[in-house]
This record gives C-alpha cells, structure tokens and sequence, in this order.
C-alpha cells in the first residue's frame, strides 16, 4: 500500500495564502483550505505510524492555521504552512519532533526547542563534565550525513558559572539543542517522503538516547525517575 502523498496542489494553494493573507480571501477559500488540512493531515498521521514502529510516541498533532497576532507587529492572521510535532512518551524518553510544510522552506526538525532551566543546567553541566560521547554521537558519518550540524540559540560568550574558556563551551553556551534537515518541493512531492522522514527521525535516536539518560540521572549517574 502506497503511503499518502503532500500534493502539488497543497503546495500551490499555500502560496497563494501566503500572497492573499486576509480573512476575506481565506473566508471564500475555506473550503478548499479544509480538504488540503485534511489530506495533510492523514500525512501527518502515517509518518506517526512509522514513528511508533521504532519509538514511543504519545500523540500525533498538527498545529492551526490561525496565528495568534497579539503581540506581534506582523498581523497577518493565517500561518503560510502547515506544521506539526510528534510528542515521546513517558518522562523516560525526551527530546521532541517537528515536521514544517511550506513551498520552498519545509523542513523537519528534532531535539530540545526550550529545555526549562533546570534540564538546561543539567544538561550544561553534563557538558561540562563531559562531552565525549556527545562528540561521537555528531560526528558519526551517517548522522551527520542526514543531520549535519547541531543548532539553536546559545548566550554570546558563557552562562553564569561556567568558564568561557572550557574546552566544550560551544556545547555548554547553547540555549537550545536542534536539529534540522531542509527538503526541496521536490522531495515533499515524492511518494517516498513519508520514508525520508522516517529515516531521518530514526537516525536522531542516538542523540535521543543520550541526552534521555542525561536527563533522567544526575551527575554520578543515580536516576532520577521513581
């Protein structure tokens, strides 16, 4: 059975969003906006299948079209792409994963988008500690190859308490801890990629591993967990 498809028509029918962003527009479109969310989300829905093949995944869920325009000087009310996360299940397994549909700039994405302040030290302290296997983990060709390399905010020199001159400061000053893999409208119009996904997310398990066991145990290596 062939697995559902992102259509050149989805695509086309988010730029024109993207050129007409009003609710006028949007009102005389609904209809045809609804059978695009529709599709795309039973696409969403098949690359959580093959995620729970290989993972624990608690839920599956696409994200509104509606933008919340409160404190933005952008007021456009309608997001140009479709976008979604696939959430891990159990305080044992961490890290989280994204999925973004939009001509010309989709993309997934993997990791920690905003660790609270005390899994951020925790994780800095690990670093700090030790960060070799991390290393390992980012340089591993095949990793690499799919997700080259590691991303997200960081502070300009060091966090309060660490020396900006430690050996792994690049790792310690981050903020965030992501990962991201680009697609072109060619590879979104593929029948094959549900499969690319997937084959992607599977090869972020490593890092998932590591930085679960991290996350879970203190710094002697005690869990934490009940």
């Amino acid at each position: 059975m062939l697995d559902p498809i992102i259509t050149k028509e989805t695509l086309i029918f988010l730029s024109r969003l993207e050129k007409n962003n009003n609710r006028e527009w949007f009102s005389e479109n609904k209809k045809e906006f609804k059978n695009h969310e529709a599709r795309v989300k039973v696409f969403y829905e098949e690359v959580g299948n093959k995620l729970r093949l290989h993972d624990e995944i608690e839920k599956v869920k696409m994200f509104r079209i509606y933008r919340d325009v409160r404190f933005s000087k952008d007021k456009a009310p309608y997001k140009t792409h479709f976008a979604g996360s696939f959430s891990r299940l159990g305080p044992q397994r961490r890290g989280g994963y994204y999925l973004h549909v939009k001509p010309g700039e989709s993309f997934v994405a993997t990791g920690f988008w905003a660790p609270n302040k005390e899994d951020l030290l925790r994780i800095r302290k690990e670093f700090e500690q030790d960060a070799s296997e991390m290393r390992e983990i980012m340089a591993e060709p095949g990793f690499k190859k799919i997700w080259g390399e590691l991303g997200g905010d960081e502070v300009k020199t060091a966090p309060k308490g660490f020396d900006k001159a430690h050996i792994d400061i690049d790792l310690i000053k981050k903020k965030q801890y992501v990962f991201v893999r680009k697609f072109t409208d060619k590879q979104v119009l593929s029948p094959n990629f549900a499969h690319e996904i997937d084959v992607a997310y599977k090869a972020i398990r490593p890092f998932f591993d590591y930085m679960s066991d991290v996350l879970t145990t203190n710094l002697n290596g005690e869990s934490l967990l009940d």
